[in-house]
């Protein structure tokens, strides 16, 4: 974790400016990058002129503020360079070690669910799946909120109801001897790329259990959210 002397002031506040701007609010005057940040305004305009210099934003003739094409560079290049994979996997890891059950990522594929990664609990009696099945939407935690996020019909009660509580626990839904917690997570423009998913032997998900479970998933599935661009 990145610490307070590690970091320095001047770029924290550039960066905060930039942070500013979002999909709803591509242009802003010197007055909407105050207010927002909280810095004197002659502050923001010695920050946003080495921001203009170095191609972060660009002040049009109206004097509003947008971003320049520097920041299209880099997100282009991230893209490139970006392998969900990698981001997944330790965060799988990290839910197996805490919880003792198996961990897994599943995303949608029209009117299924694909278990993209996955993550085996280490223990002997243990709920597997493989990478790659297939599984059905409308049974179990993962597929409840992948519907809930990103089907045509998330508009239902029962989606928006799902929506509200931010996880889902199921409970032999789909396999009679297995139970699940599921959390949402999300990417760039706050889309729903996936499911965070904890599985086992229904007997080891107890109320106290599962409980913890749902803490443990929904805090990671936040922290890959954030990596990840939401």
């Amino acid at each position: 974790m990145m610490t307070t002397k590690n970091r320095v002031e001047a770029v924290d506040r550039a960066l905060r400016i930039l942070d500013v701007f979002a999909a709803e609010r591509d242009h802003l005057t010197l007055k909407d990058i105050a207010a927002a940040t909280g810095l004197y305004k002659s502050t923001i305009l010695r920050l946003c002129g080495s921001l203009e210099a170095f191609g972060y934003l660009h002040r049009g003739g109206d004097g509003l503020y947008r971003l320049g094409p520097k920041v299209l560079q880099l997100g282009t290049q991230y893209q490139r360079g970006f392998a969900m994979e990698s981001y997944v996997r330790p965060v799988l890891r990290a839910i197996v070690d805490e919880t003792e059950e198996t961990a897994s990522f599943y995303i949608r594929d029209r009117k299924d669910r694909v278990c993209l990664y996955r993550e085996n609990s280490r223990q002997p009696i243990r709920h597997v799946i493989e990478e790659g099945l297939r599984l059905p939407l409308d049974r179990g935690a993962a597929g409840k909120l992948l519907m809930a996020y990103t089907d045509a019909t998330k508009k239902s009660e029962e989606a928006r109801r799902v929506r509200r509580r931010g996880s889902y626990f199921s409970s032999g839904e789909r396999d009679p001897y297995a139970a699940a917690v599921a959390a949402p997570v999300f990417g760039s423009g706050s889309v729903c790329v996936g499911v965070l998913a904890v599985s086992g032997l229904r007997e080891r998900f107890t109320p106290k259990a599962v409980k913890k479970f749902t803490t443990i998933v929904l805090e990671h599935a936040h922290e890959l959210s954030q990596a990840l661009g939401a």
